[in-house]
C-alpha cells in the first residue's frame, strides 16, 4: 500500500478515509471496473460514503459507544480501534482479526449490550437472514442503532433467494458471488422490520453534488439502512 499511494499520488481525487489524494484509484471488481479501490487504505464507493455518514451524521466519534463490528473492513478496523470514545469490538466466523469468533445466527452476548451494531455486506451471506437480524436486534440497546448495508437491486421489487441453490458457480449466475445466498430487493427494509427494527432509508447521497461525488469516488447509487431499536 505505501509503494501504491506514491504511484497513484496526484490531486484528481481524494478518499475521505485515509485523506489520501490520487491521480485515480485502483481497478475492483470481476470485470476489473476501473477507478474504484482507494490505494491508501484499499476503501471502496460504499466505505467511503459510509465513513463520510458517521463522520457528519452520527454520534459515532464523540459520544461514550459499545460498537459491535461485524465483519470489520480493513478501511475501518484501526481508525475504529483508535477511537477514545468507543469500546470496540469485533466479530467474525473466520477473520484472524476478529476479537470474538462467532456465527451471525447465534451472537454469544447478552440481550441489550451494544449501543450501536455495524455489519455491512454480510446479510447477502448467511443462511437465515431473519435469524440473524434478529440476534443483531437482539443484543442491540434499546436507543441504539445499527448499519445493516447489503446489496441491494434498485429494479428488483423482492428478494431472490433458493436454499436448494448450493453449487457455488450456480449461486455465481444467480446471486452475483459464489458466496452469496440472495439478491436483495427494495423489500430489504420490510425484511428488517419483520426483525423488530424501526428502518430509515438515509438518501446521504443526495447530501452530495456530481463532482463531489466524483472528487471522492462515491457510488452513483445507494441508501444507507438505518436501523433503531
Amino acid at each position: 500500500r505505501p509503494i501504491l499511494s506514491v504511484l497513484y499520488k496526484g490531486k484528481k481525487y481524494e478518499c475521505p478515509i485515509c485523506g489520501g489524494k490520487f491521480r485515480k484509484f485502483l481497478p475492483f471488481g470481476n470485470s476489473g471496473e476501473a477507478n474504484r479501490l482507494c490505494p491508501g487504505c484499499l476503501s471502496l464507493e460504499r466505505h467511503r460514503l459510509l465513513w463520510l455518514y458517521f463522520q457528519n451524521k452520527t454520534g459515532i466519534f464523540t459520544e461514550k459507544l459499545k460498537v459491535m463490528h461485524v465483519a470489520p473492513e480493513q478501511p475501518y478496523y484501526k481508525r475504529f480501534r483508535r477511537a477514545s470514545n468507543m469500546e470496540y469490538i469485533t466479530a467474525d466466523l473466520e477473520s484472524p482479526i476478529a476479537d470474538v469468533k462467532m456465527d451471525l445466527h447465534d451472537i454469544p452476548f447478552d440481550e441489550n449490550t451494544f449501543d450501536v451494531v455495524i455489519c455491512n455486506h454480510v446479510l447477502e451471506h448467511v443462511t437465515d437472514e431473519h435469524r440473524a437480524a434478529s440476534e443483531i436486534f437482539r443484543v442491540l440497546k434499546k436507543g441504539g442503532w445499527a448499519i445493516l448495508q447489503v446489496p441491494v437491486e434498485f429494479n428488483r421489487a423482492e428478494t431472490y433467494e433458493n436454499p436448494a441453490i448450493t453449487d457455488p458457480w450456480e449461486r455465481e449466475k444467480h446471486f452475483g458471488q459464489k458466496d452469496h445466498v440472495r439478491v436483495h430487493g427494495l423489500d430489504y427494509p420490510k425484511r428488517l422490520q419483520n426483525a423488530g427494527f424501526d428502518v430509515t432509508e438515509e438518501q446521504y447521497l443526495n447530501d452530495f453534488s456530481e463532482q463531489q461525488r466524483d472528487y471522492h469516488r462515491l457510488p452513483k447509487q445507494e441508501v444507507i439502512f438505518l436501523c433503531r431499536k
